[in-house]
């Protein structure tokens, strides 16, 4: 194989049917399955057919036609079956989420600090404070956010995520 940047449209094909008929975690099927209720038949199993091809070989007309519409009349169940599996593994890996995340409990006049973004006026280049403040806290919002004012009482218009502060240790 050539490795060369020019030709990778020439690769694409390969690289297509090597997704669609790899089986997704997330689901538990194969993309072409779900799109086309078949198992897509790999380039080596016409060289060397499998039972399948063979099978499907000895079929006339009318029986090749007859199981393949009772291959579509069930794709509407793989797909419910490929849904609830979907579901299942977005349940896991929220599972597996929430284990690691640690949420933060602010409490009303708690000193926190502010994370300066890069996009944010106040960022003056990567050799400067990363965390701005101290600032005090004067309202908890739920789902974390926060409304905070500068120590002279000036309320921030804006409430901030709590995942952008923390807390001030003196």
């Amino acid at each position: 194989m050539i490795d060369n940047y020019k030709d990778w449209h020439e690769q694409l094909p390969y690289a297509l049917l090597g997704y669609r008929t790899t089986a997704k975690t997330s689901t538990g099927a194969t993309p072409y399955l779900l799109g086309y209720s078949t198992e897509a038949v790999i380039p080596a199993e016409v060289e060397i057919p499998s039972h399948r091809i063979i099978q499907e070989a000895k079929l006339d007309d009318a029986d090749w036609i007859r199981k393949r519409y009772e291959q579509l009349a069930l794709i509407d169940e793989k797909r419910m079956i490929a849904v609830c599996h979907g579901q299942l593994y977005q349940q896991r890996m929220v599972r597996a989420f929430n284990k690691r995340v640690r949420t933060w409990v602010f409490q009303i006049r708690q000193l926190v600090l502010k994370f300066i973004f890069p996009n944010h006026e106040e960022y003056k280049g990567k050799f400067t404070p990363t965390w701005q403040g101290p600032y005090m806290v004067r309202k908890v919002l739920s789902g974390g956010a926060v409304v905070h004012a500068e120590m002279d009482g000036q309320e921030w218009p804006k409430a901030i995520n709590s995942d952008a502060i923390k807390r001030y240790c003196v």
